[in-house]
């Protein structure tokens, strides 16, 4: 899936990859991550931490369409009990619901879509080739109707680019007519080499907004709180009263930080 302000791009200069042009041409596939995760889970010094599963990168990327490595994993989760969560762009997940649903029966189980926007000039400037917000609503949904409580995550909102009212007060209406159980709104994140990317995105693509974001990301990779908290305002307006529960940035800040991969290698396998 191809945005320009992915978590996983450090990950992807980690391991010696352009964080760039590498992006979606070289992927990463640890084929045998559902075997690995049986043995973890399995461990007595394991205590049934919750496991967040798309914290760092989307777990239903194309790829996962040829692999089906996700339901190994849920396999893996349901047979220990272990709670958990998932959160992606993709209504890919959508194949795995009876996974998720007896996971459900056994432990809390809960997933999240990932819709910054209903614009679909934005959604095809900022995330191409990317599953349609509409889509994402339609899982969002399946899910829901089935059992799954599901919310949605607009996320990033971006000044200037998604974030005018008349962009989101639609995607909140439309989230709850979906049954959407949550909704958070999360500002744009500019860690290493996601903000040089985005920014020379930003330099071709949207000239006029470059000096707003130097000005906002000047101290680092958060834009300043005032700013998080007039954007998580917004994921508070419009909706019908009491038709899902909303949160703000500061809720879902942390939800995306990177993971620091544990050894710099390029093998096929997890460990």
């Amino acid at each position: 899936m191809h945005v320009f302000y992915c978590f996983a791009r450090p990950t992807h200069k980690y391991l010696d990859f352009n964080p760039g042009r590498d992006f979606e041409r070289e992927i990463v596939v640890k084929v045998n991550a559902p075997d690995v995760l049986r043995v973890e889970l399995a461990r007595a010094s394991w205590k049934r931490e919750h496991v967040a599963l798309g914290t760092n990168t989307d777990p239903y990327q194309w790829v996962e369409g040829r692999y089906r490595l996700m339901q190994g994993i849920w396999e893996a989760l349901r047979d220990a009990g272990n709670p958990c969560s998932v959160l992606t762009k993709s209504p890919l997940l959508l194949r795995d619901l009876q996974l998720m649903l007896e996971i459900a029966r056994r432990t809390s189980f809960s997933a999240c879509l990932s819709i910054p926007t209903l614009d679909e000039k934005a959604w095809r400037a900022t995330e191409p080739h990317t599953p349609s917000p509409r889509a994402r609503l339609e899982a969002v949904a399946e899910l829901n109707r089935a059992g799954i409580p599901t919310g949605v995550l607009i996320a990033p909102l971006m000044p200037g680019i998604n974030d005018a009212p008349h962009q989101v007060e639609p995607l909140l209406e439309a989230a709850a007519q979906a049954g959407a159980t949550s909704i958070a709104g999360s500002a744009l994140h500019l860690r290493g080499e996601v903000r040089t990317v985005f920014m020379g995105w930003l330099r071709s693509q949207r000239p006029d907004l470059v000096p707003r974001y130097e000005k906002l990301y000047r101290r680092g990779a958060y834009a300043p709180r005032e700013e998080r908290e007039r954007l998580a305002r917004l994921a508070r307006r419009g909706g019908p009263p009491g038709s899902f529960r909303r949160r703000s940035t500061a809720d879902v800040d942390e939800i995306a930080l990177s993971a620091v991969p544990a050894a710099k290698h390029r093998q096929q396998s997890l460990f």
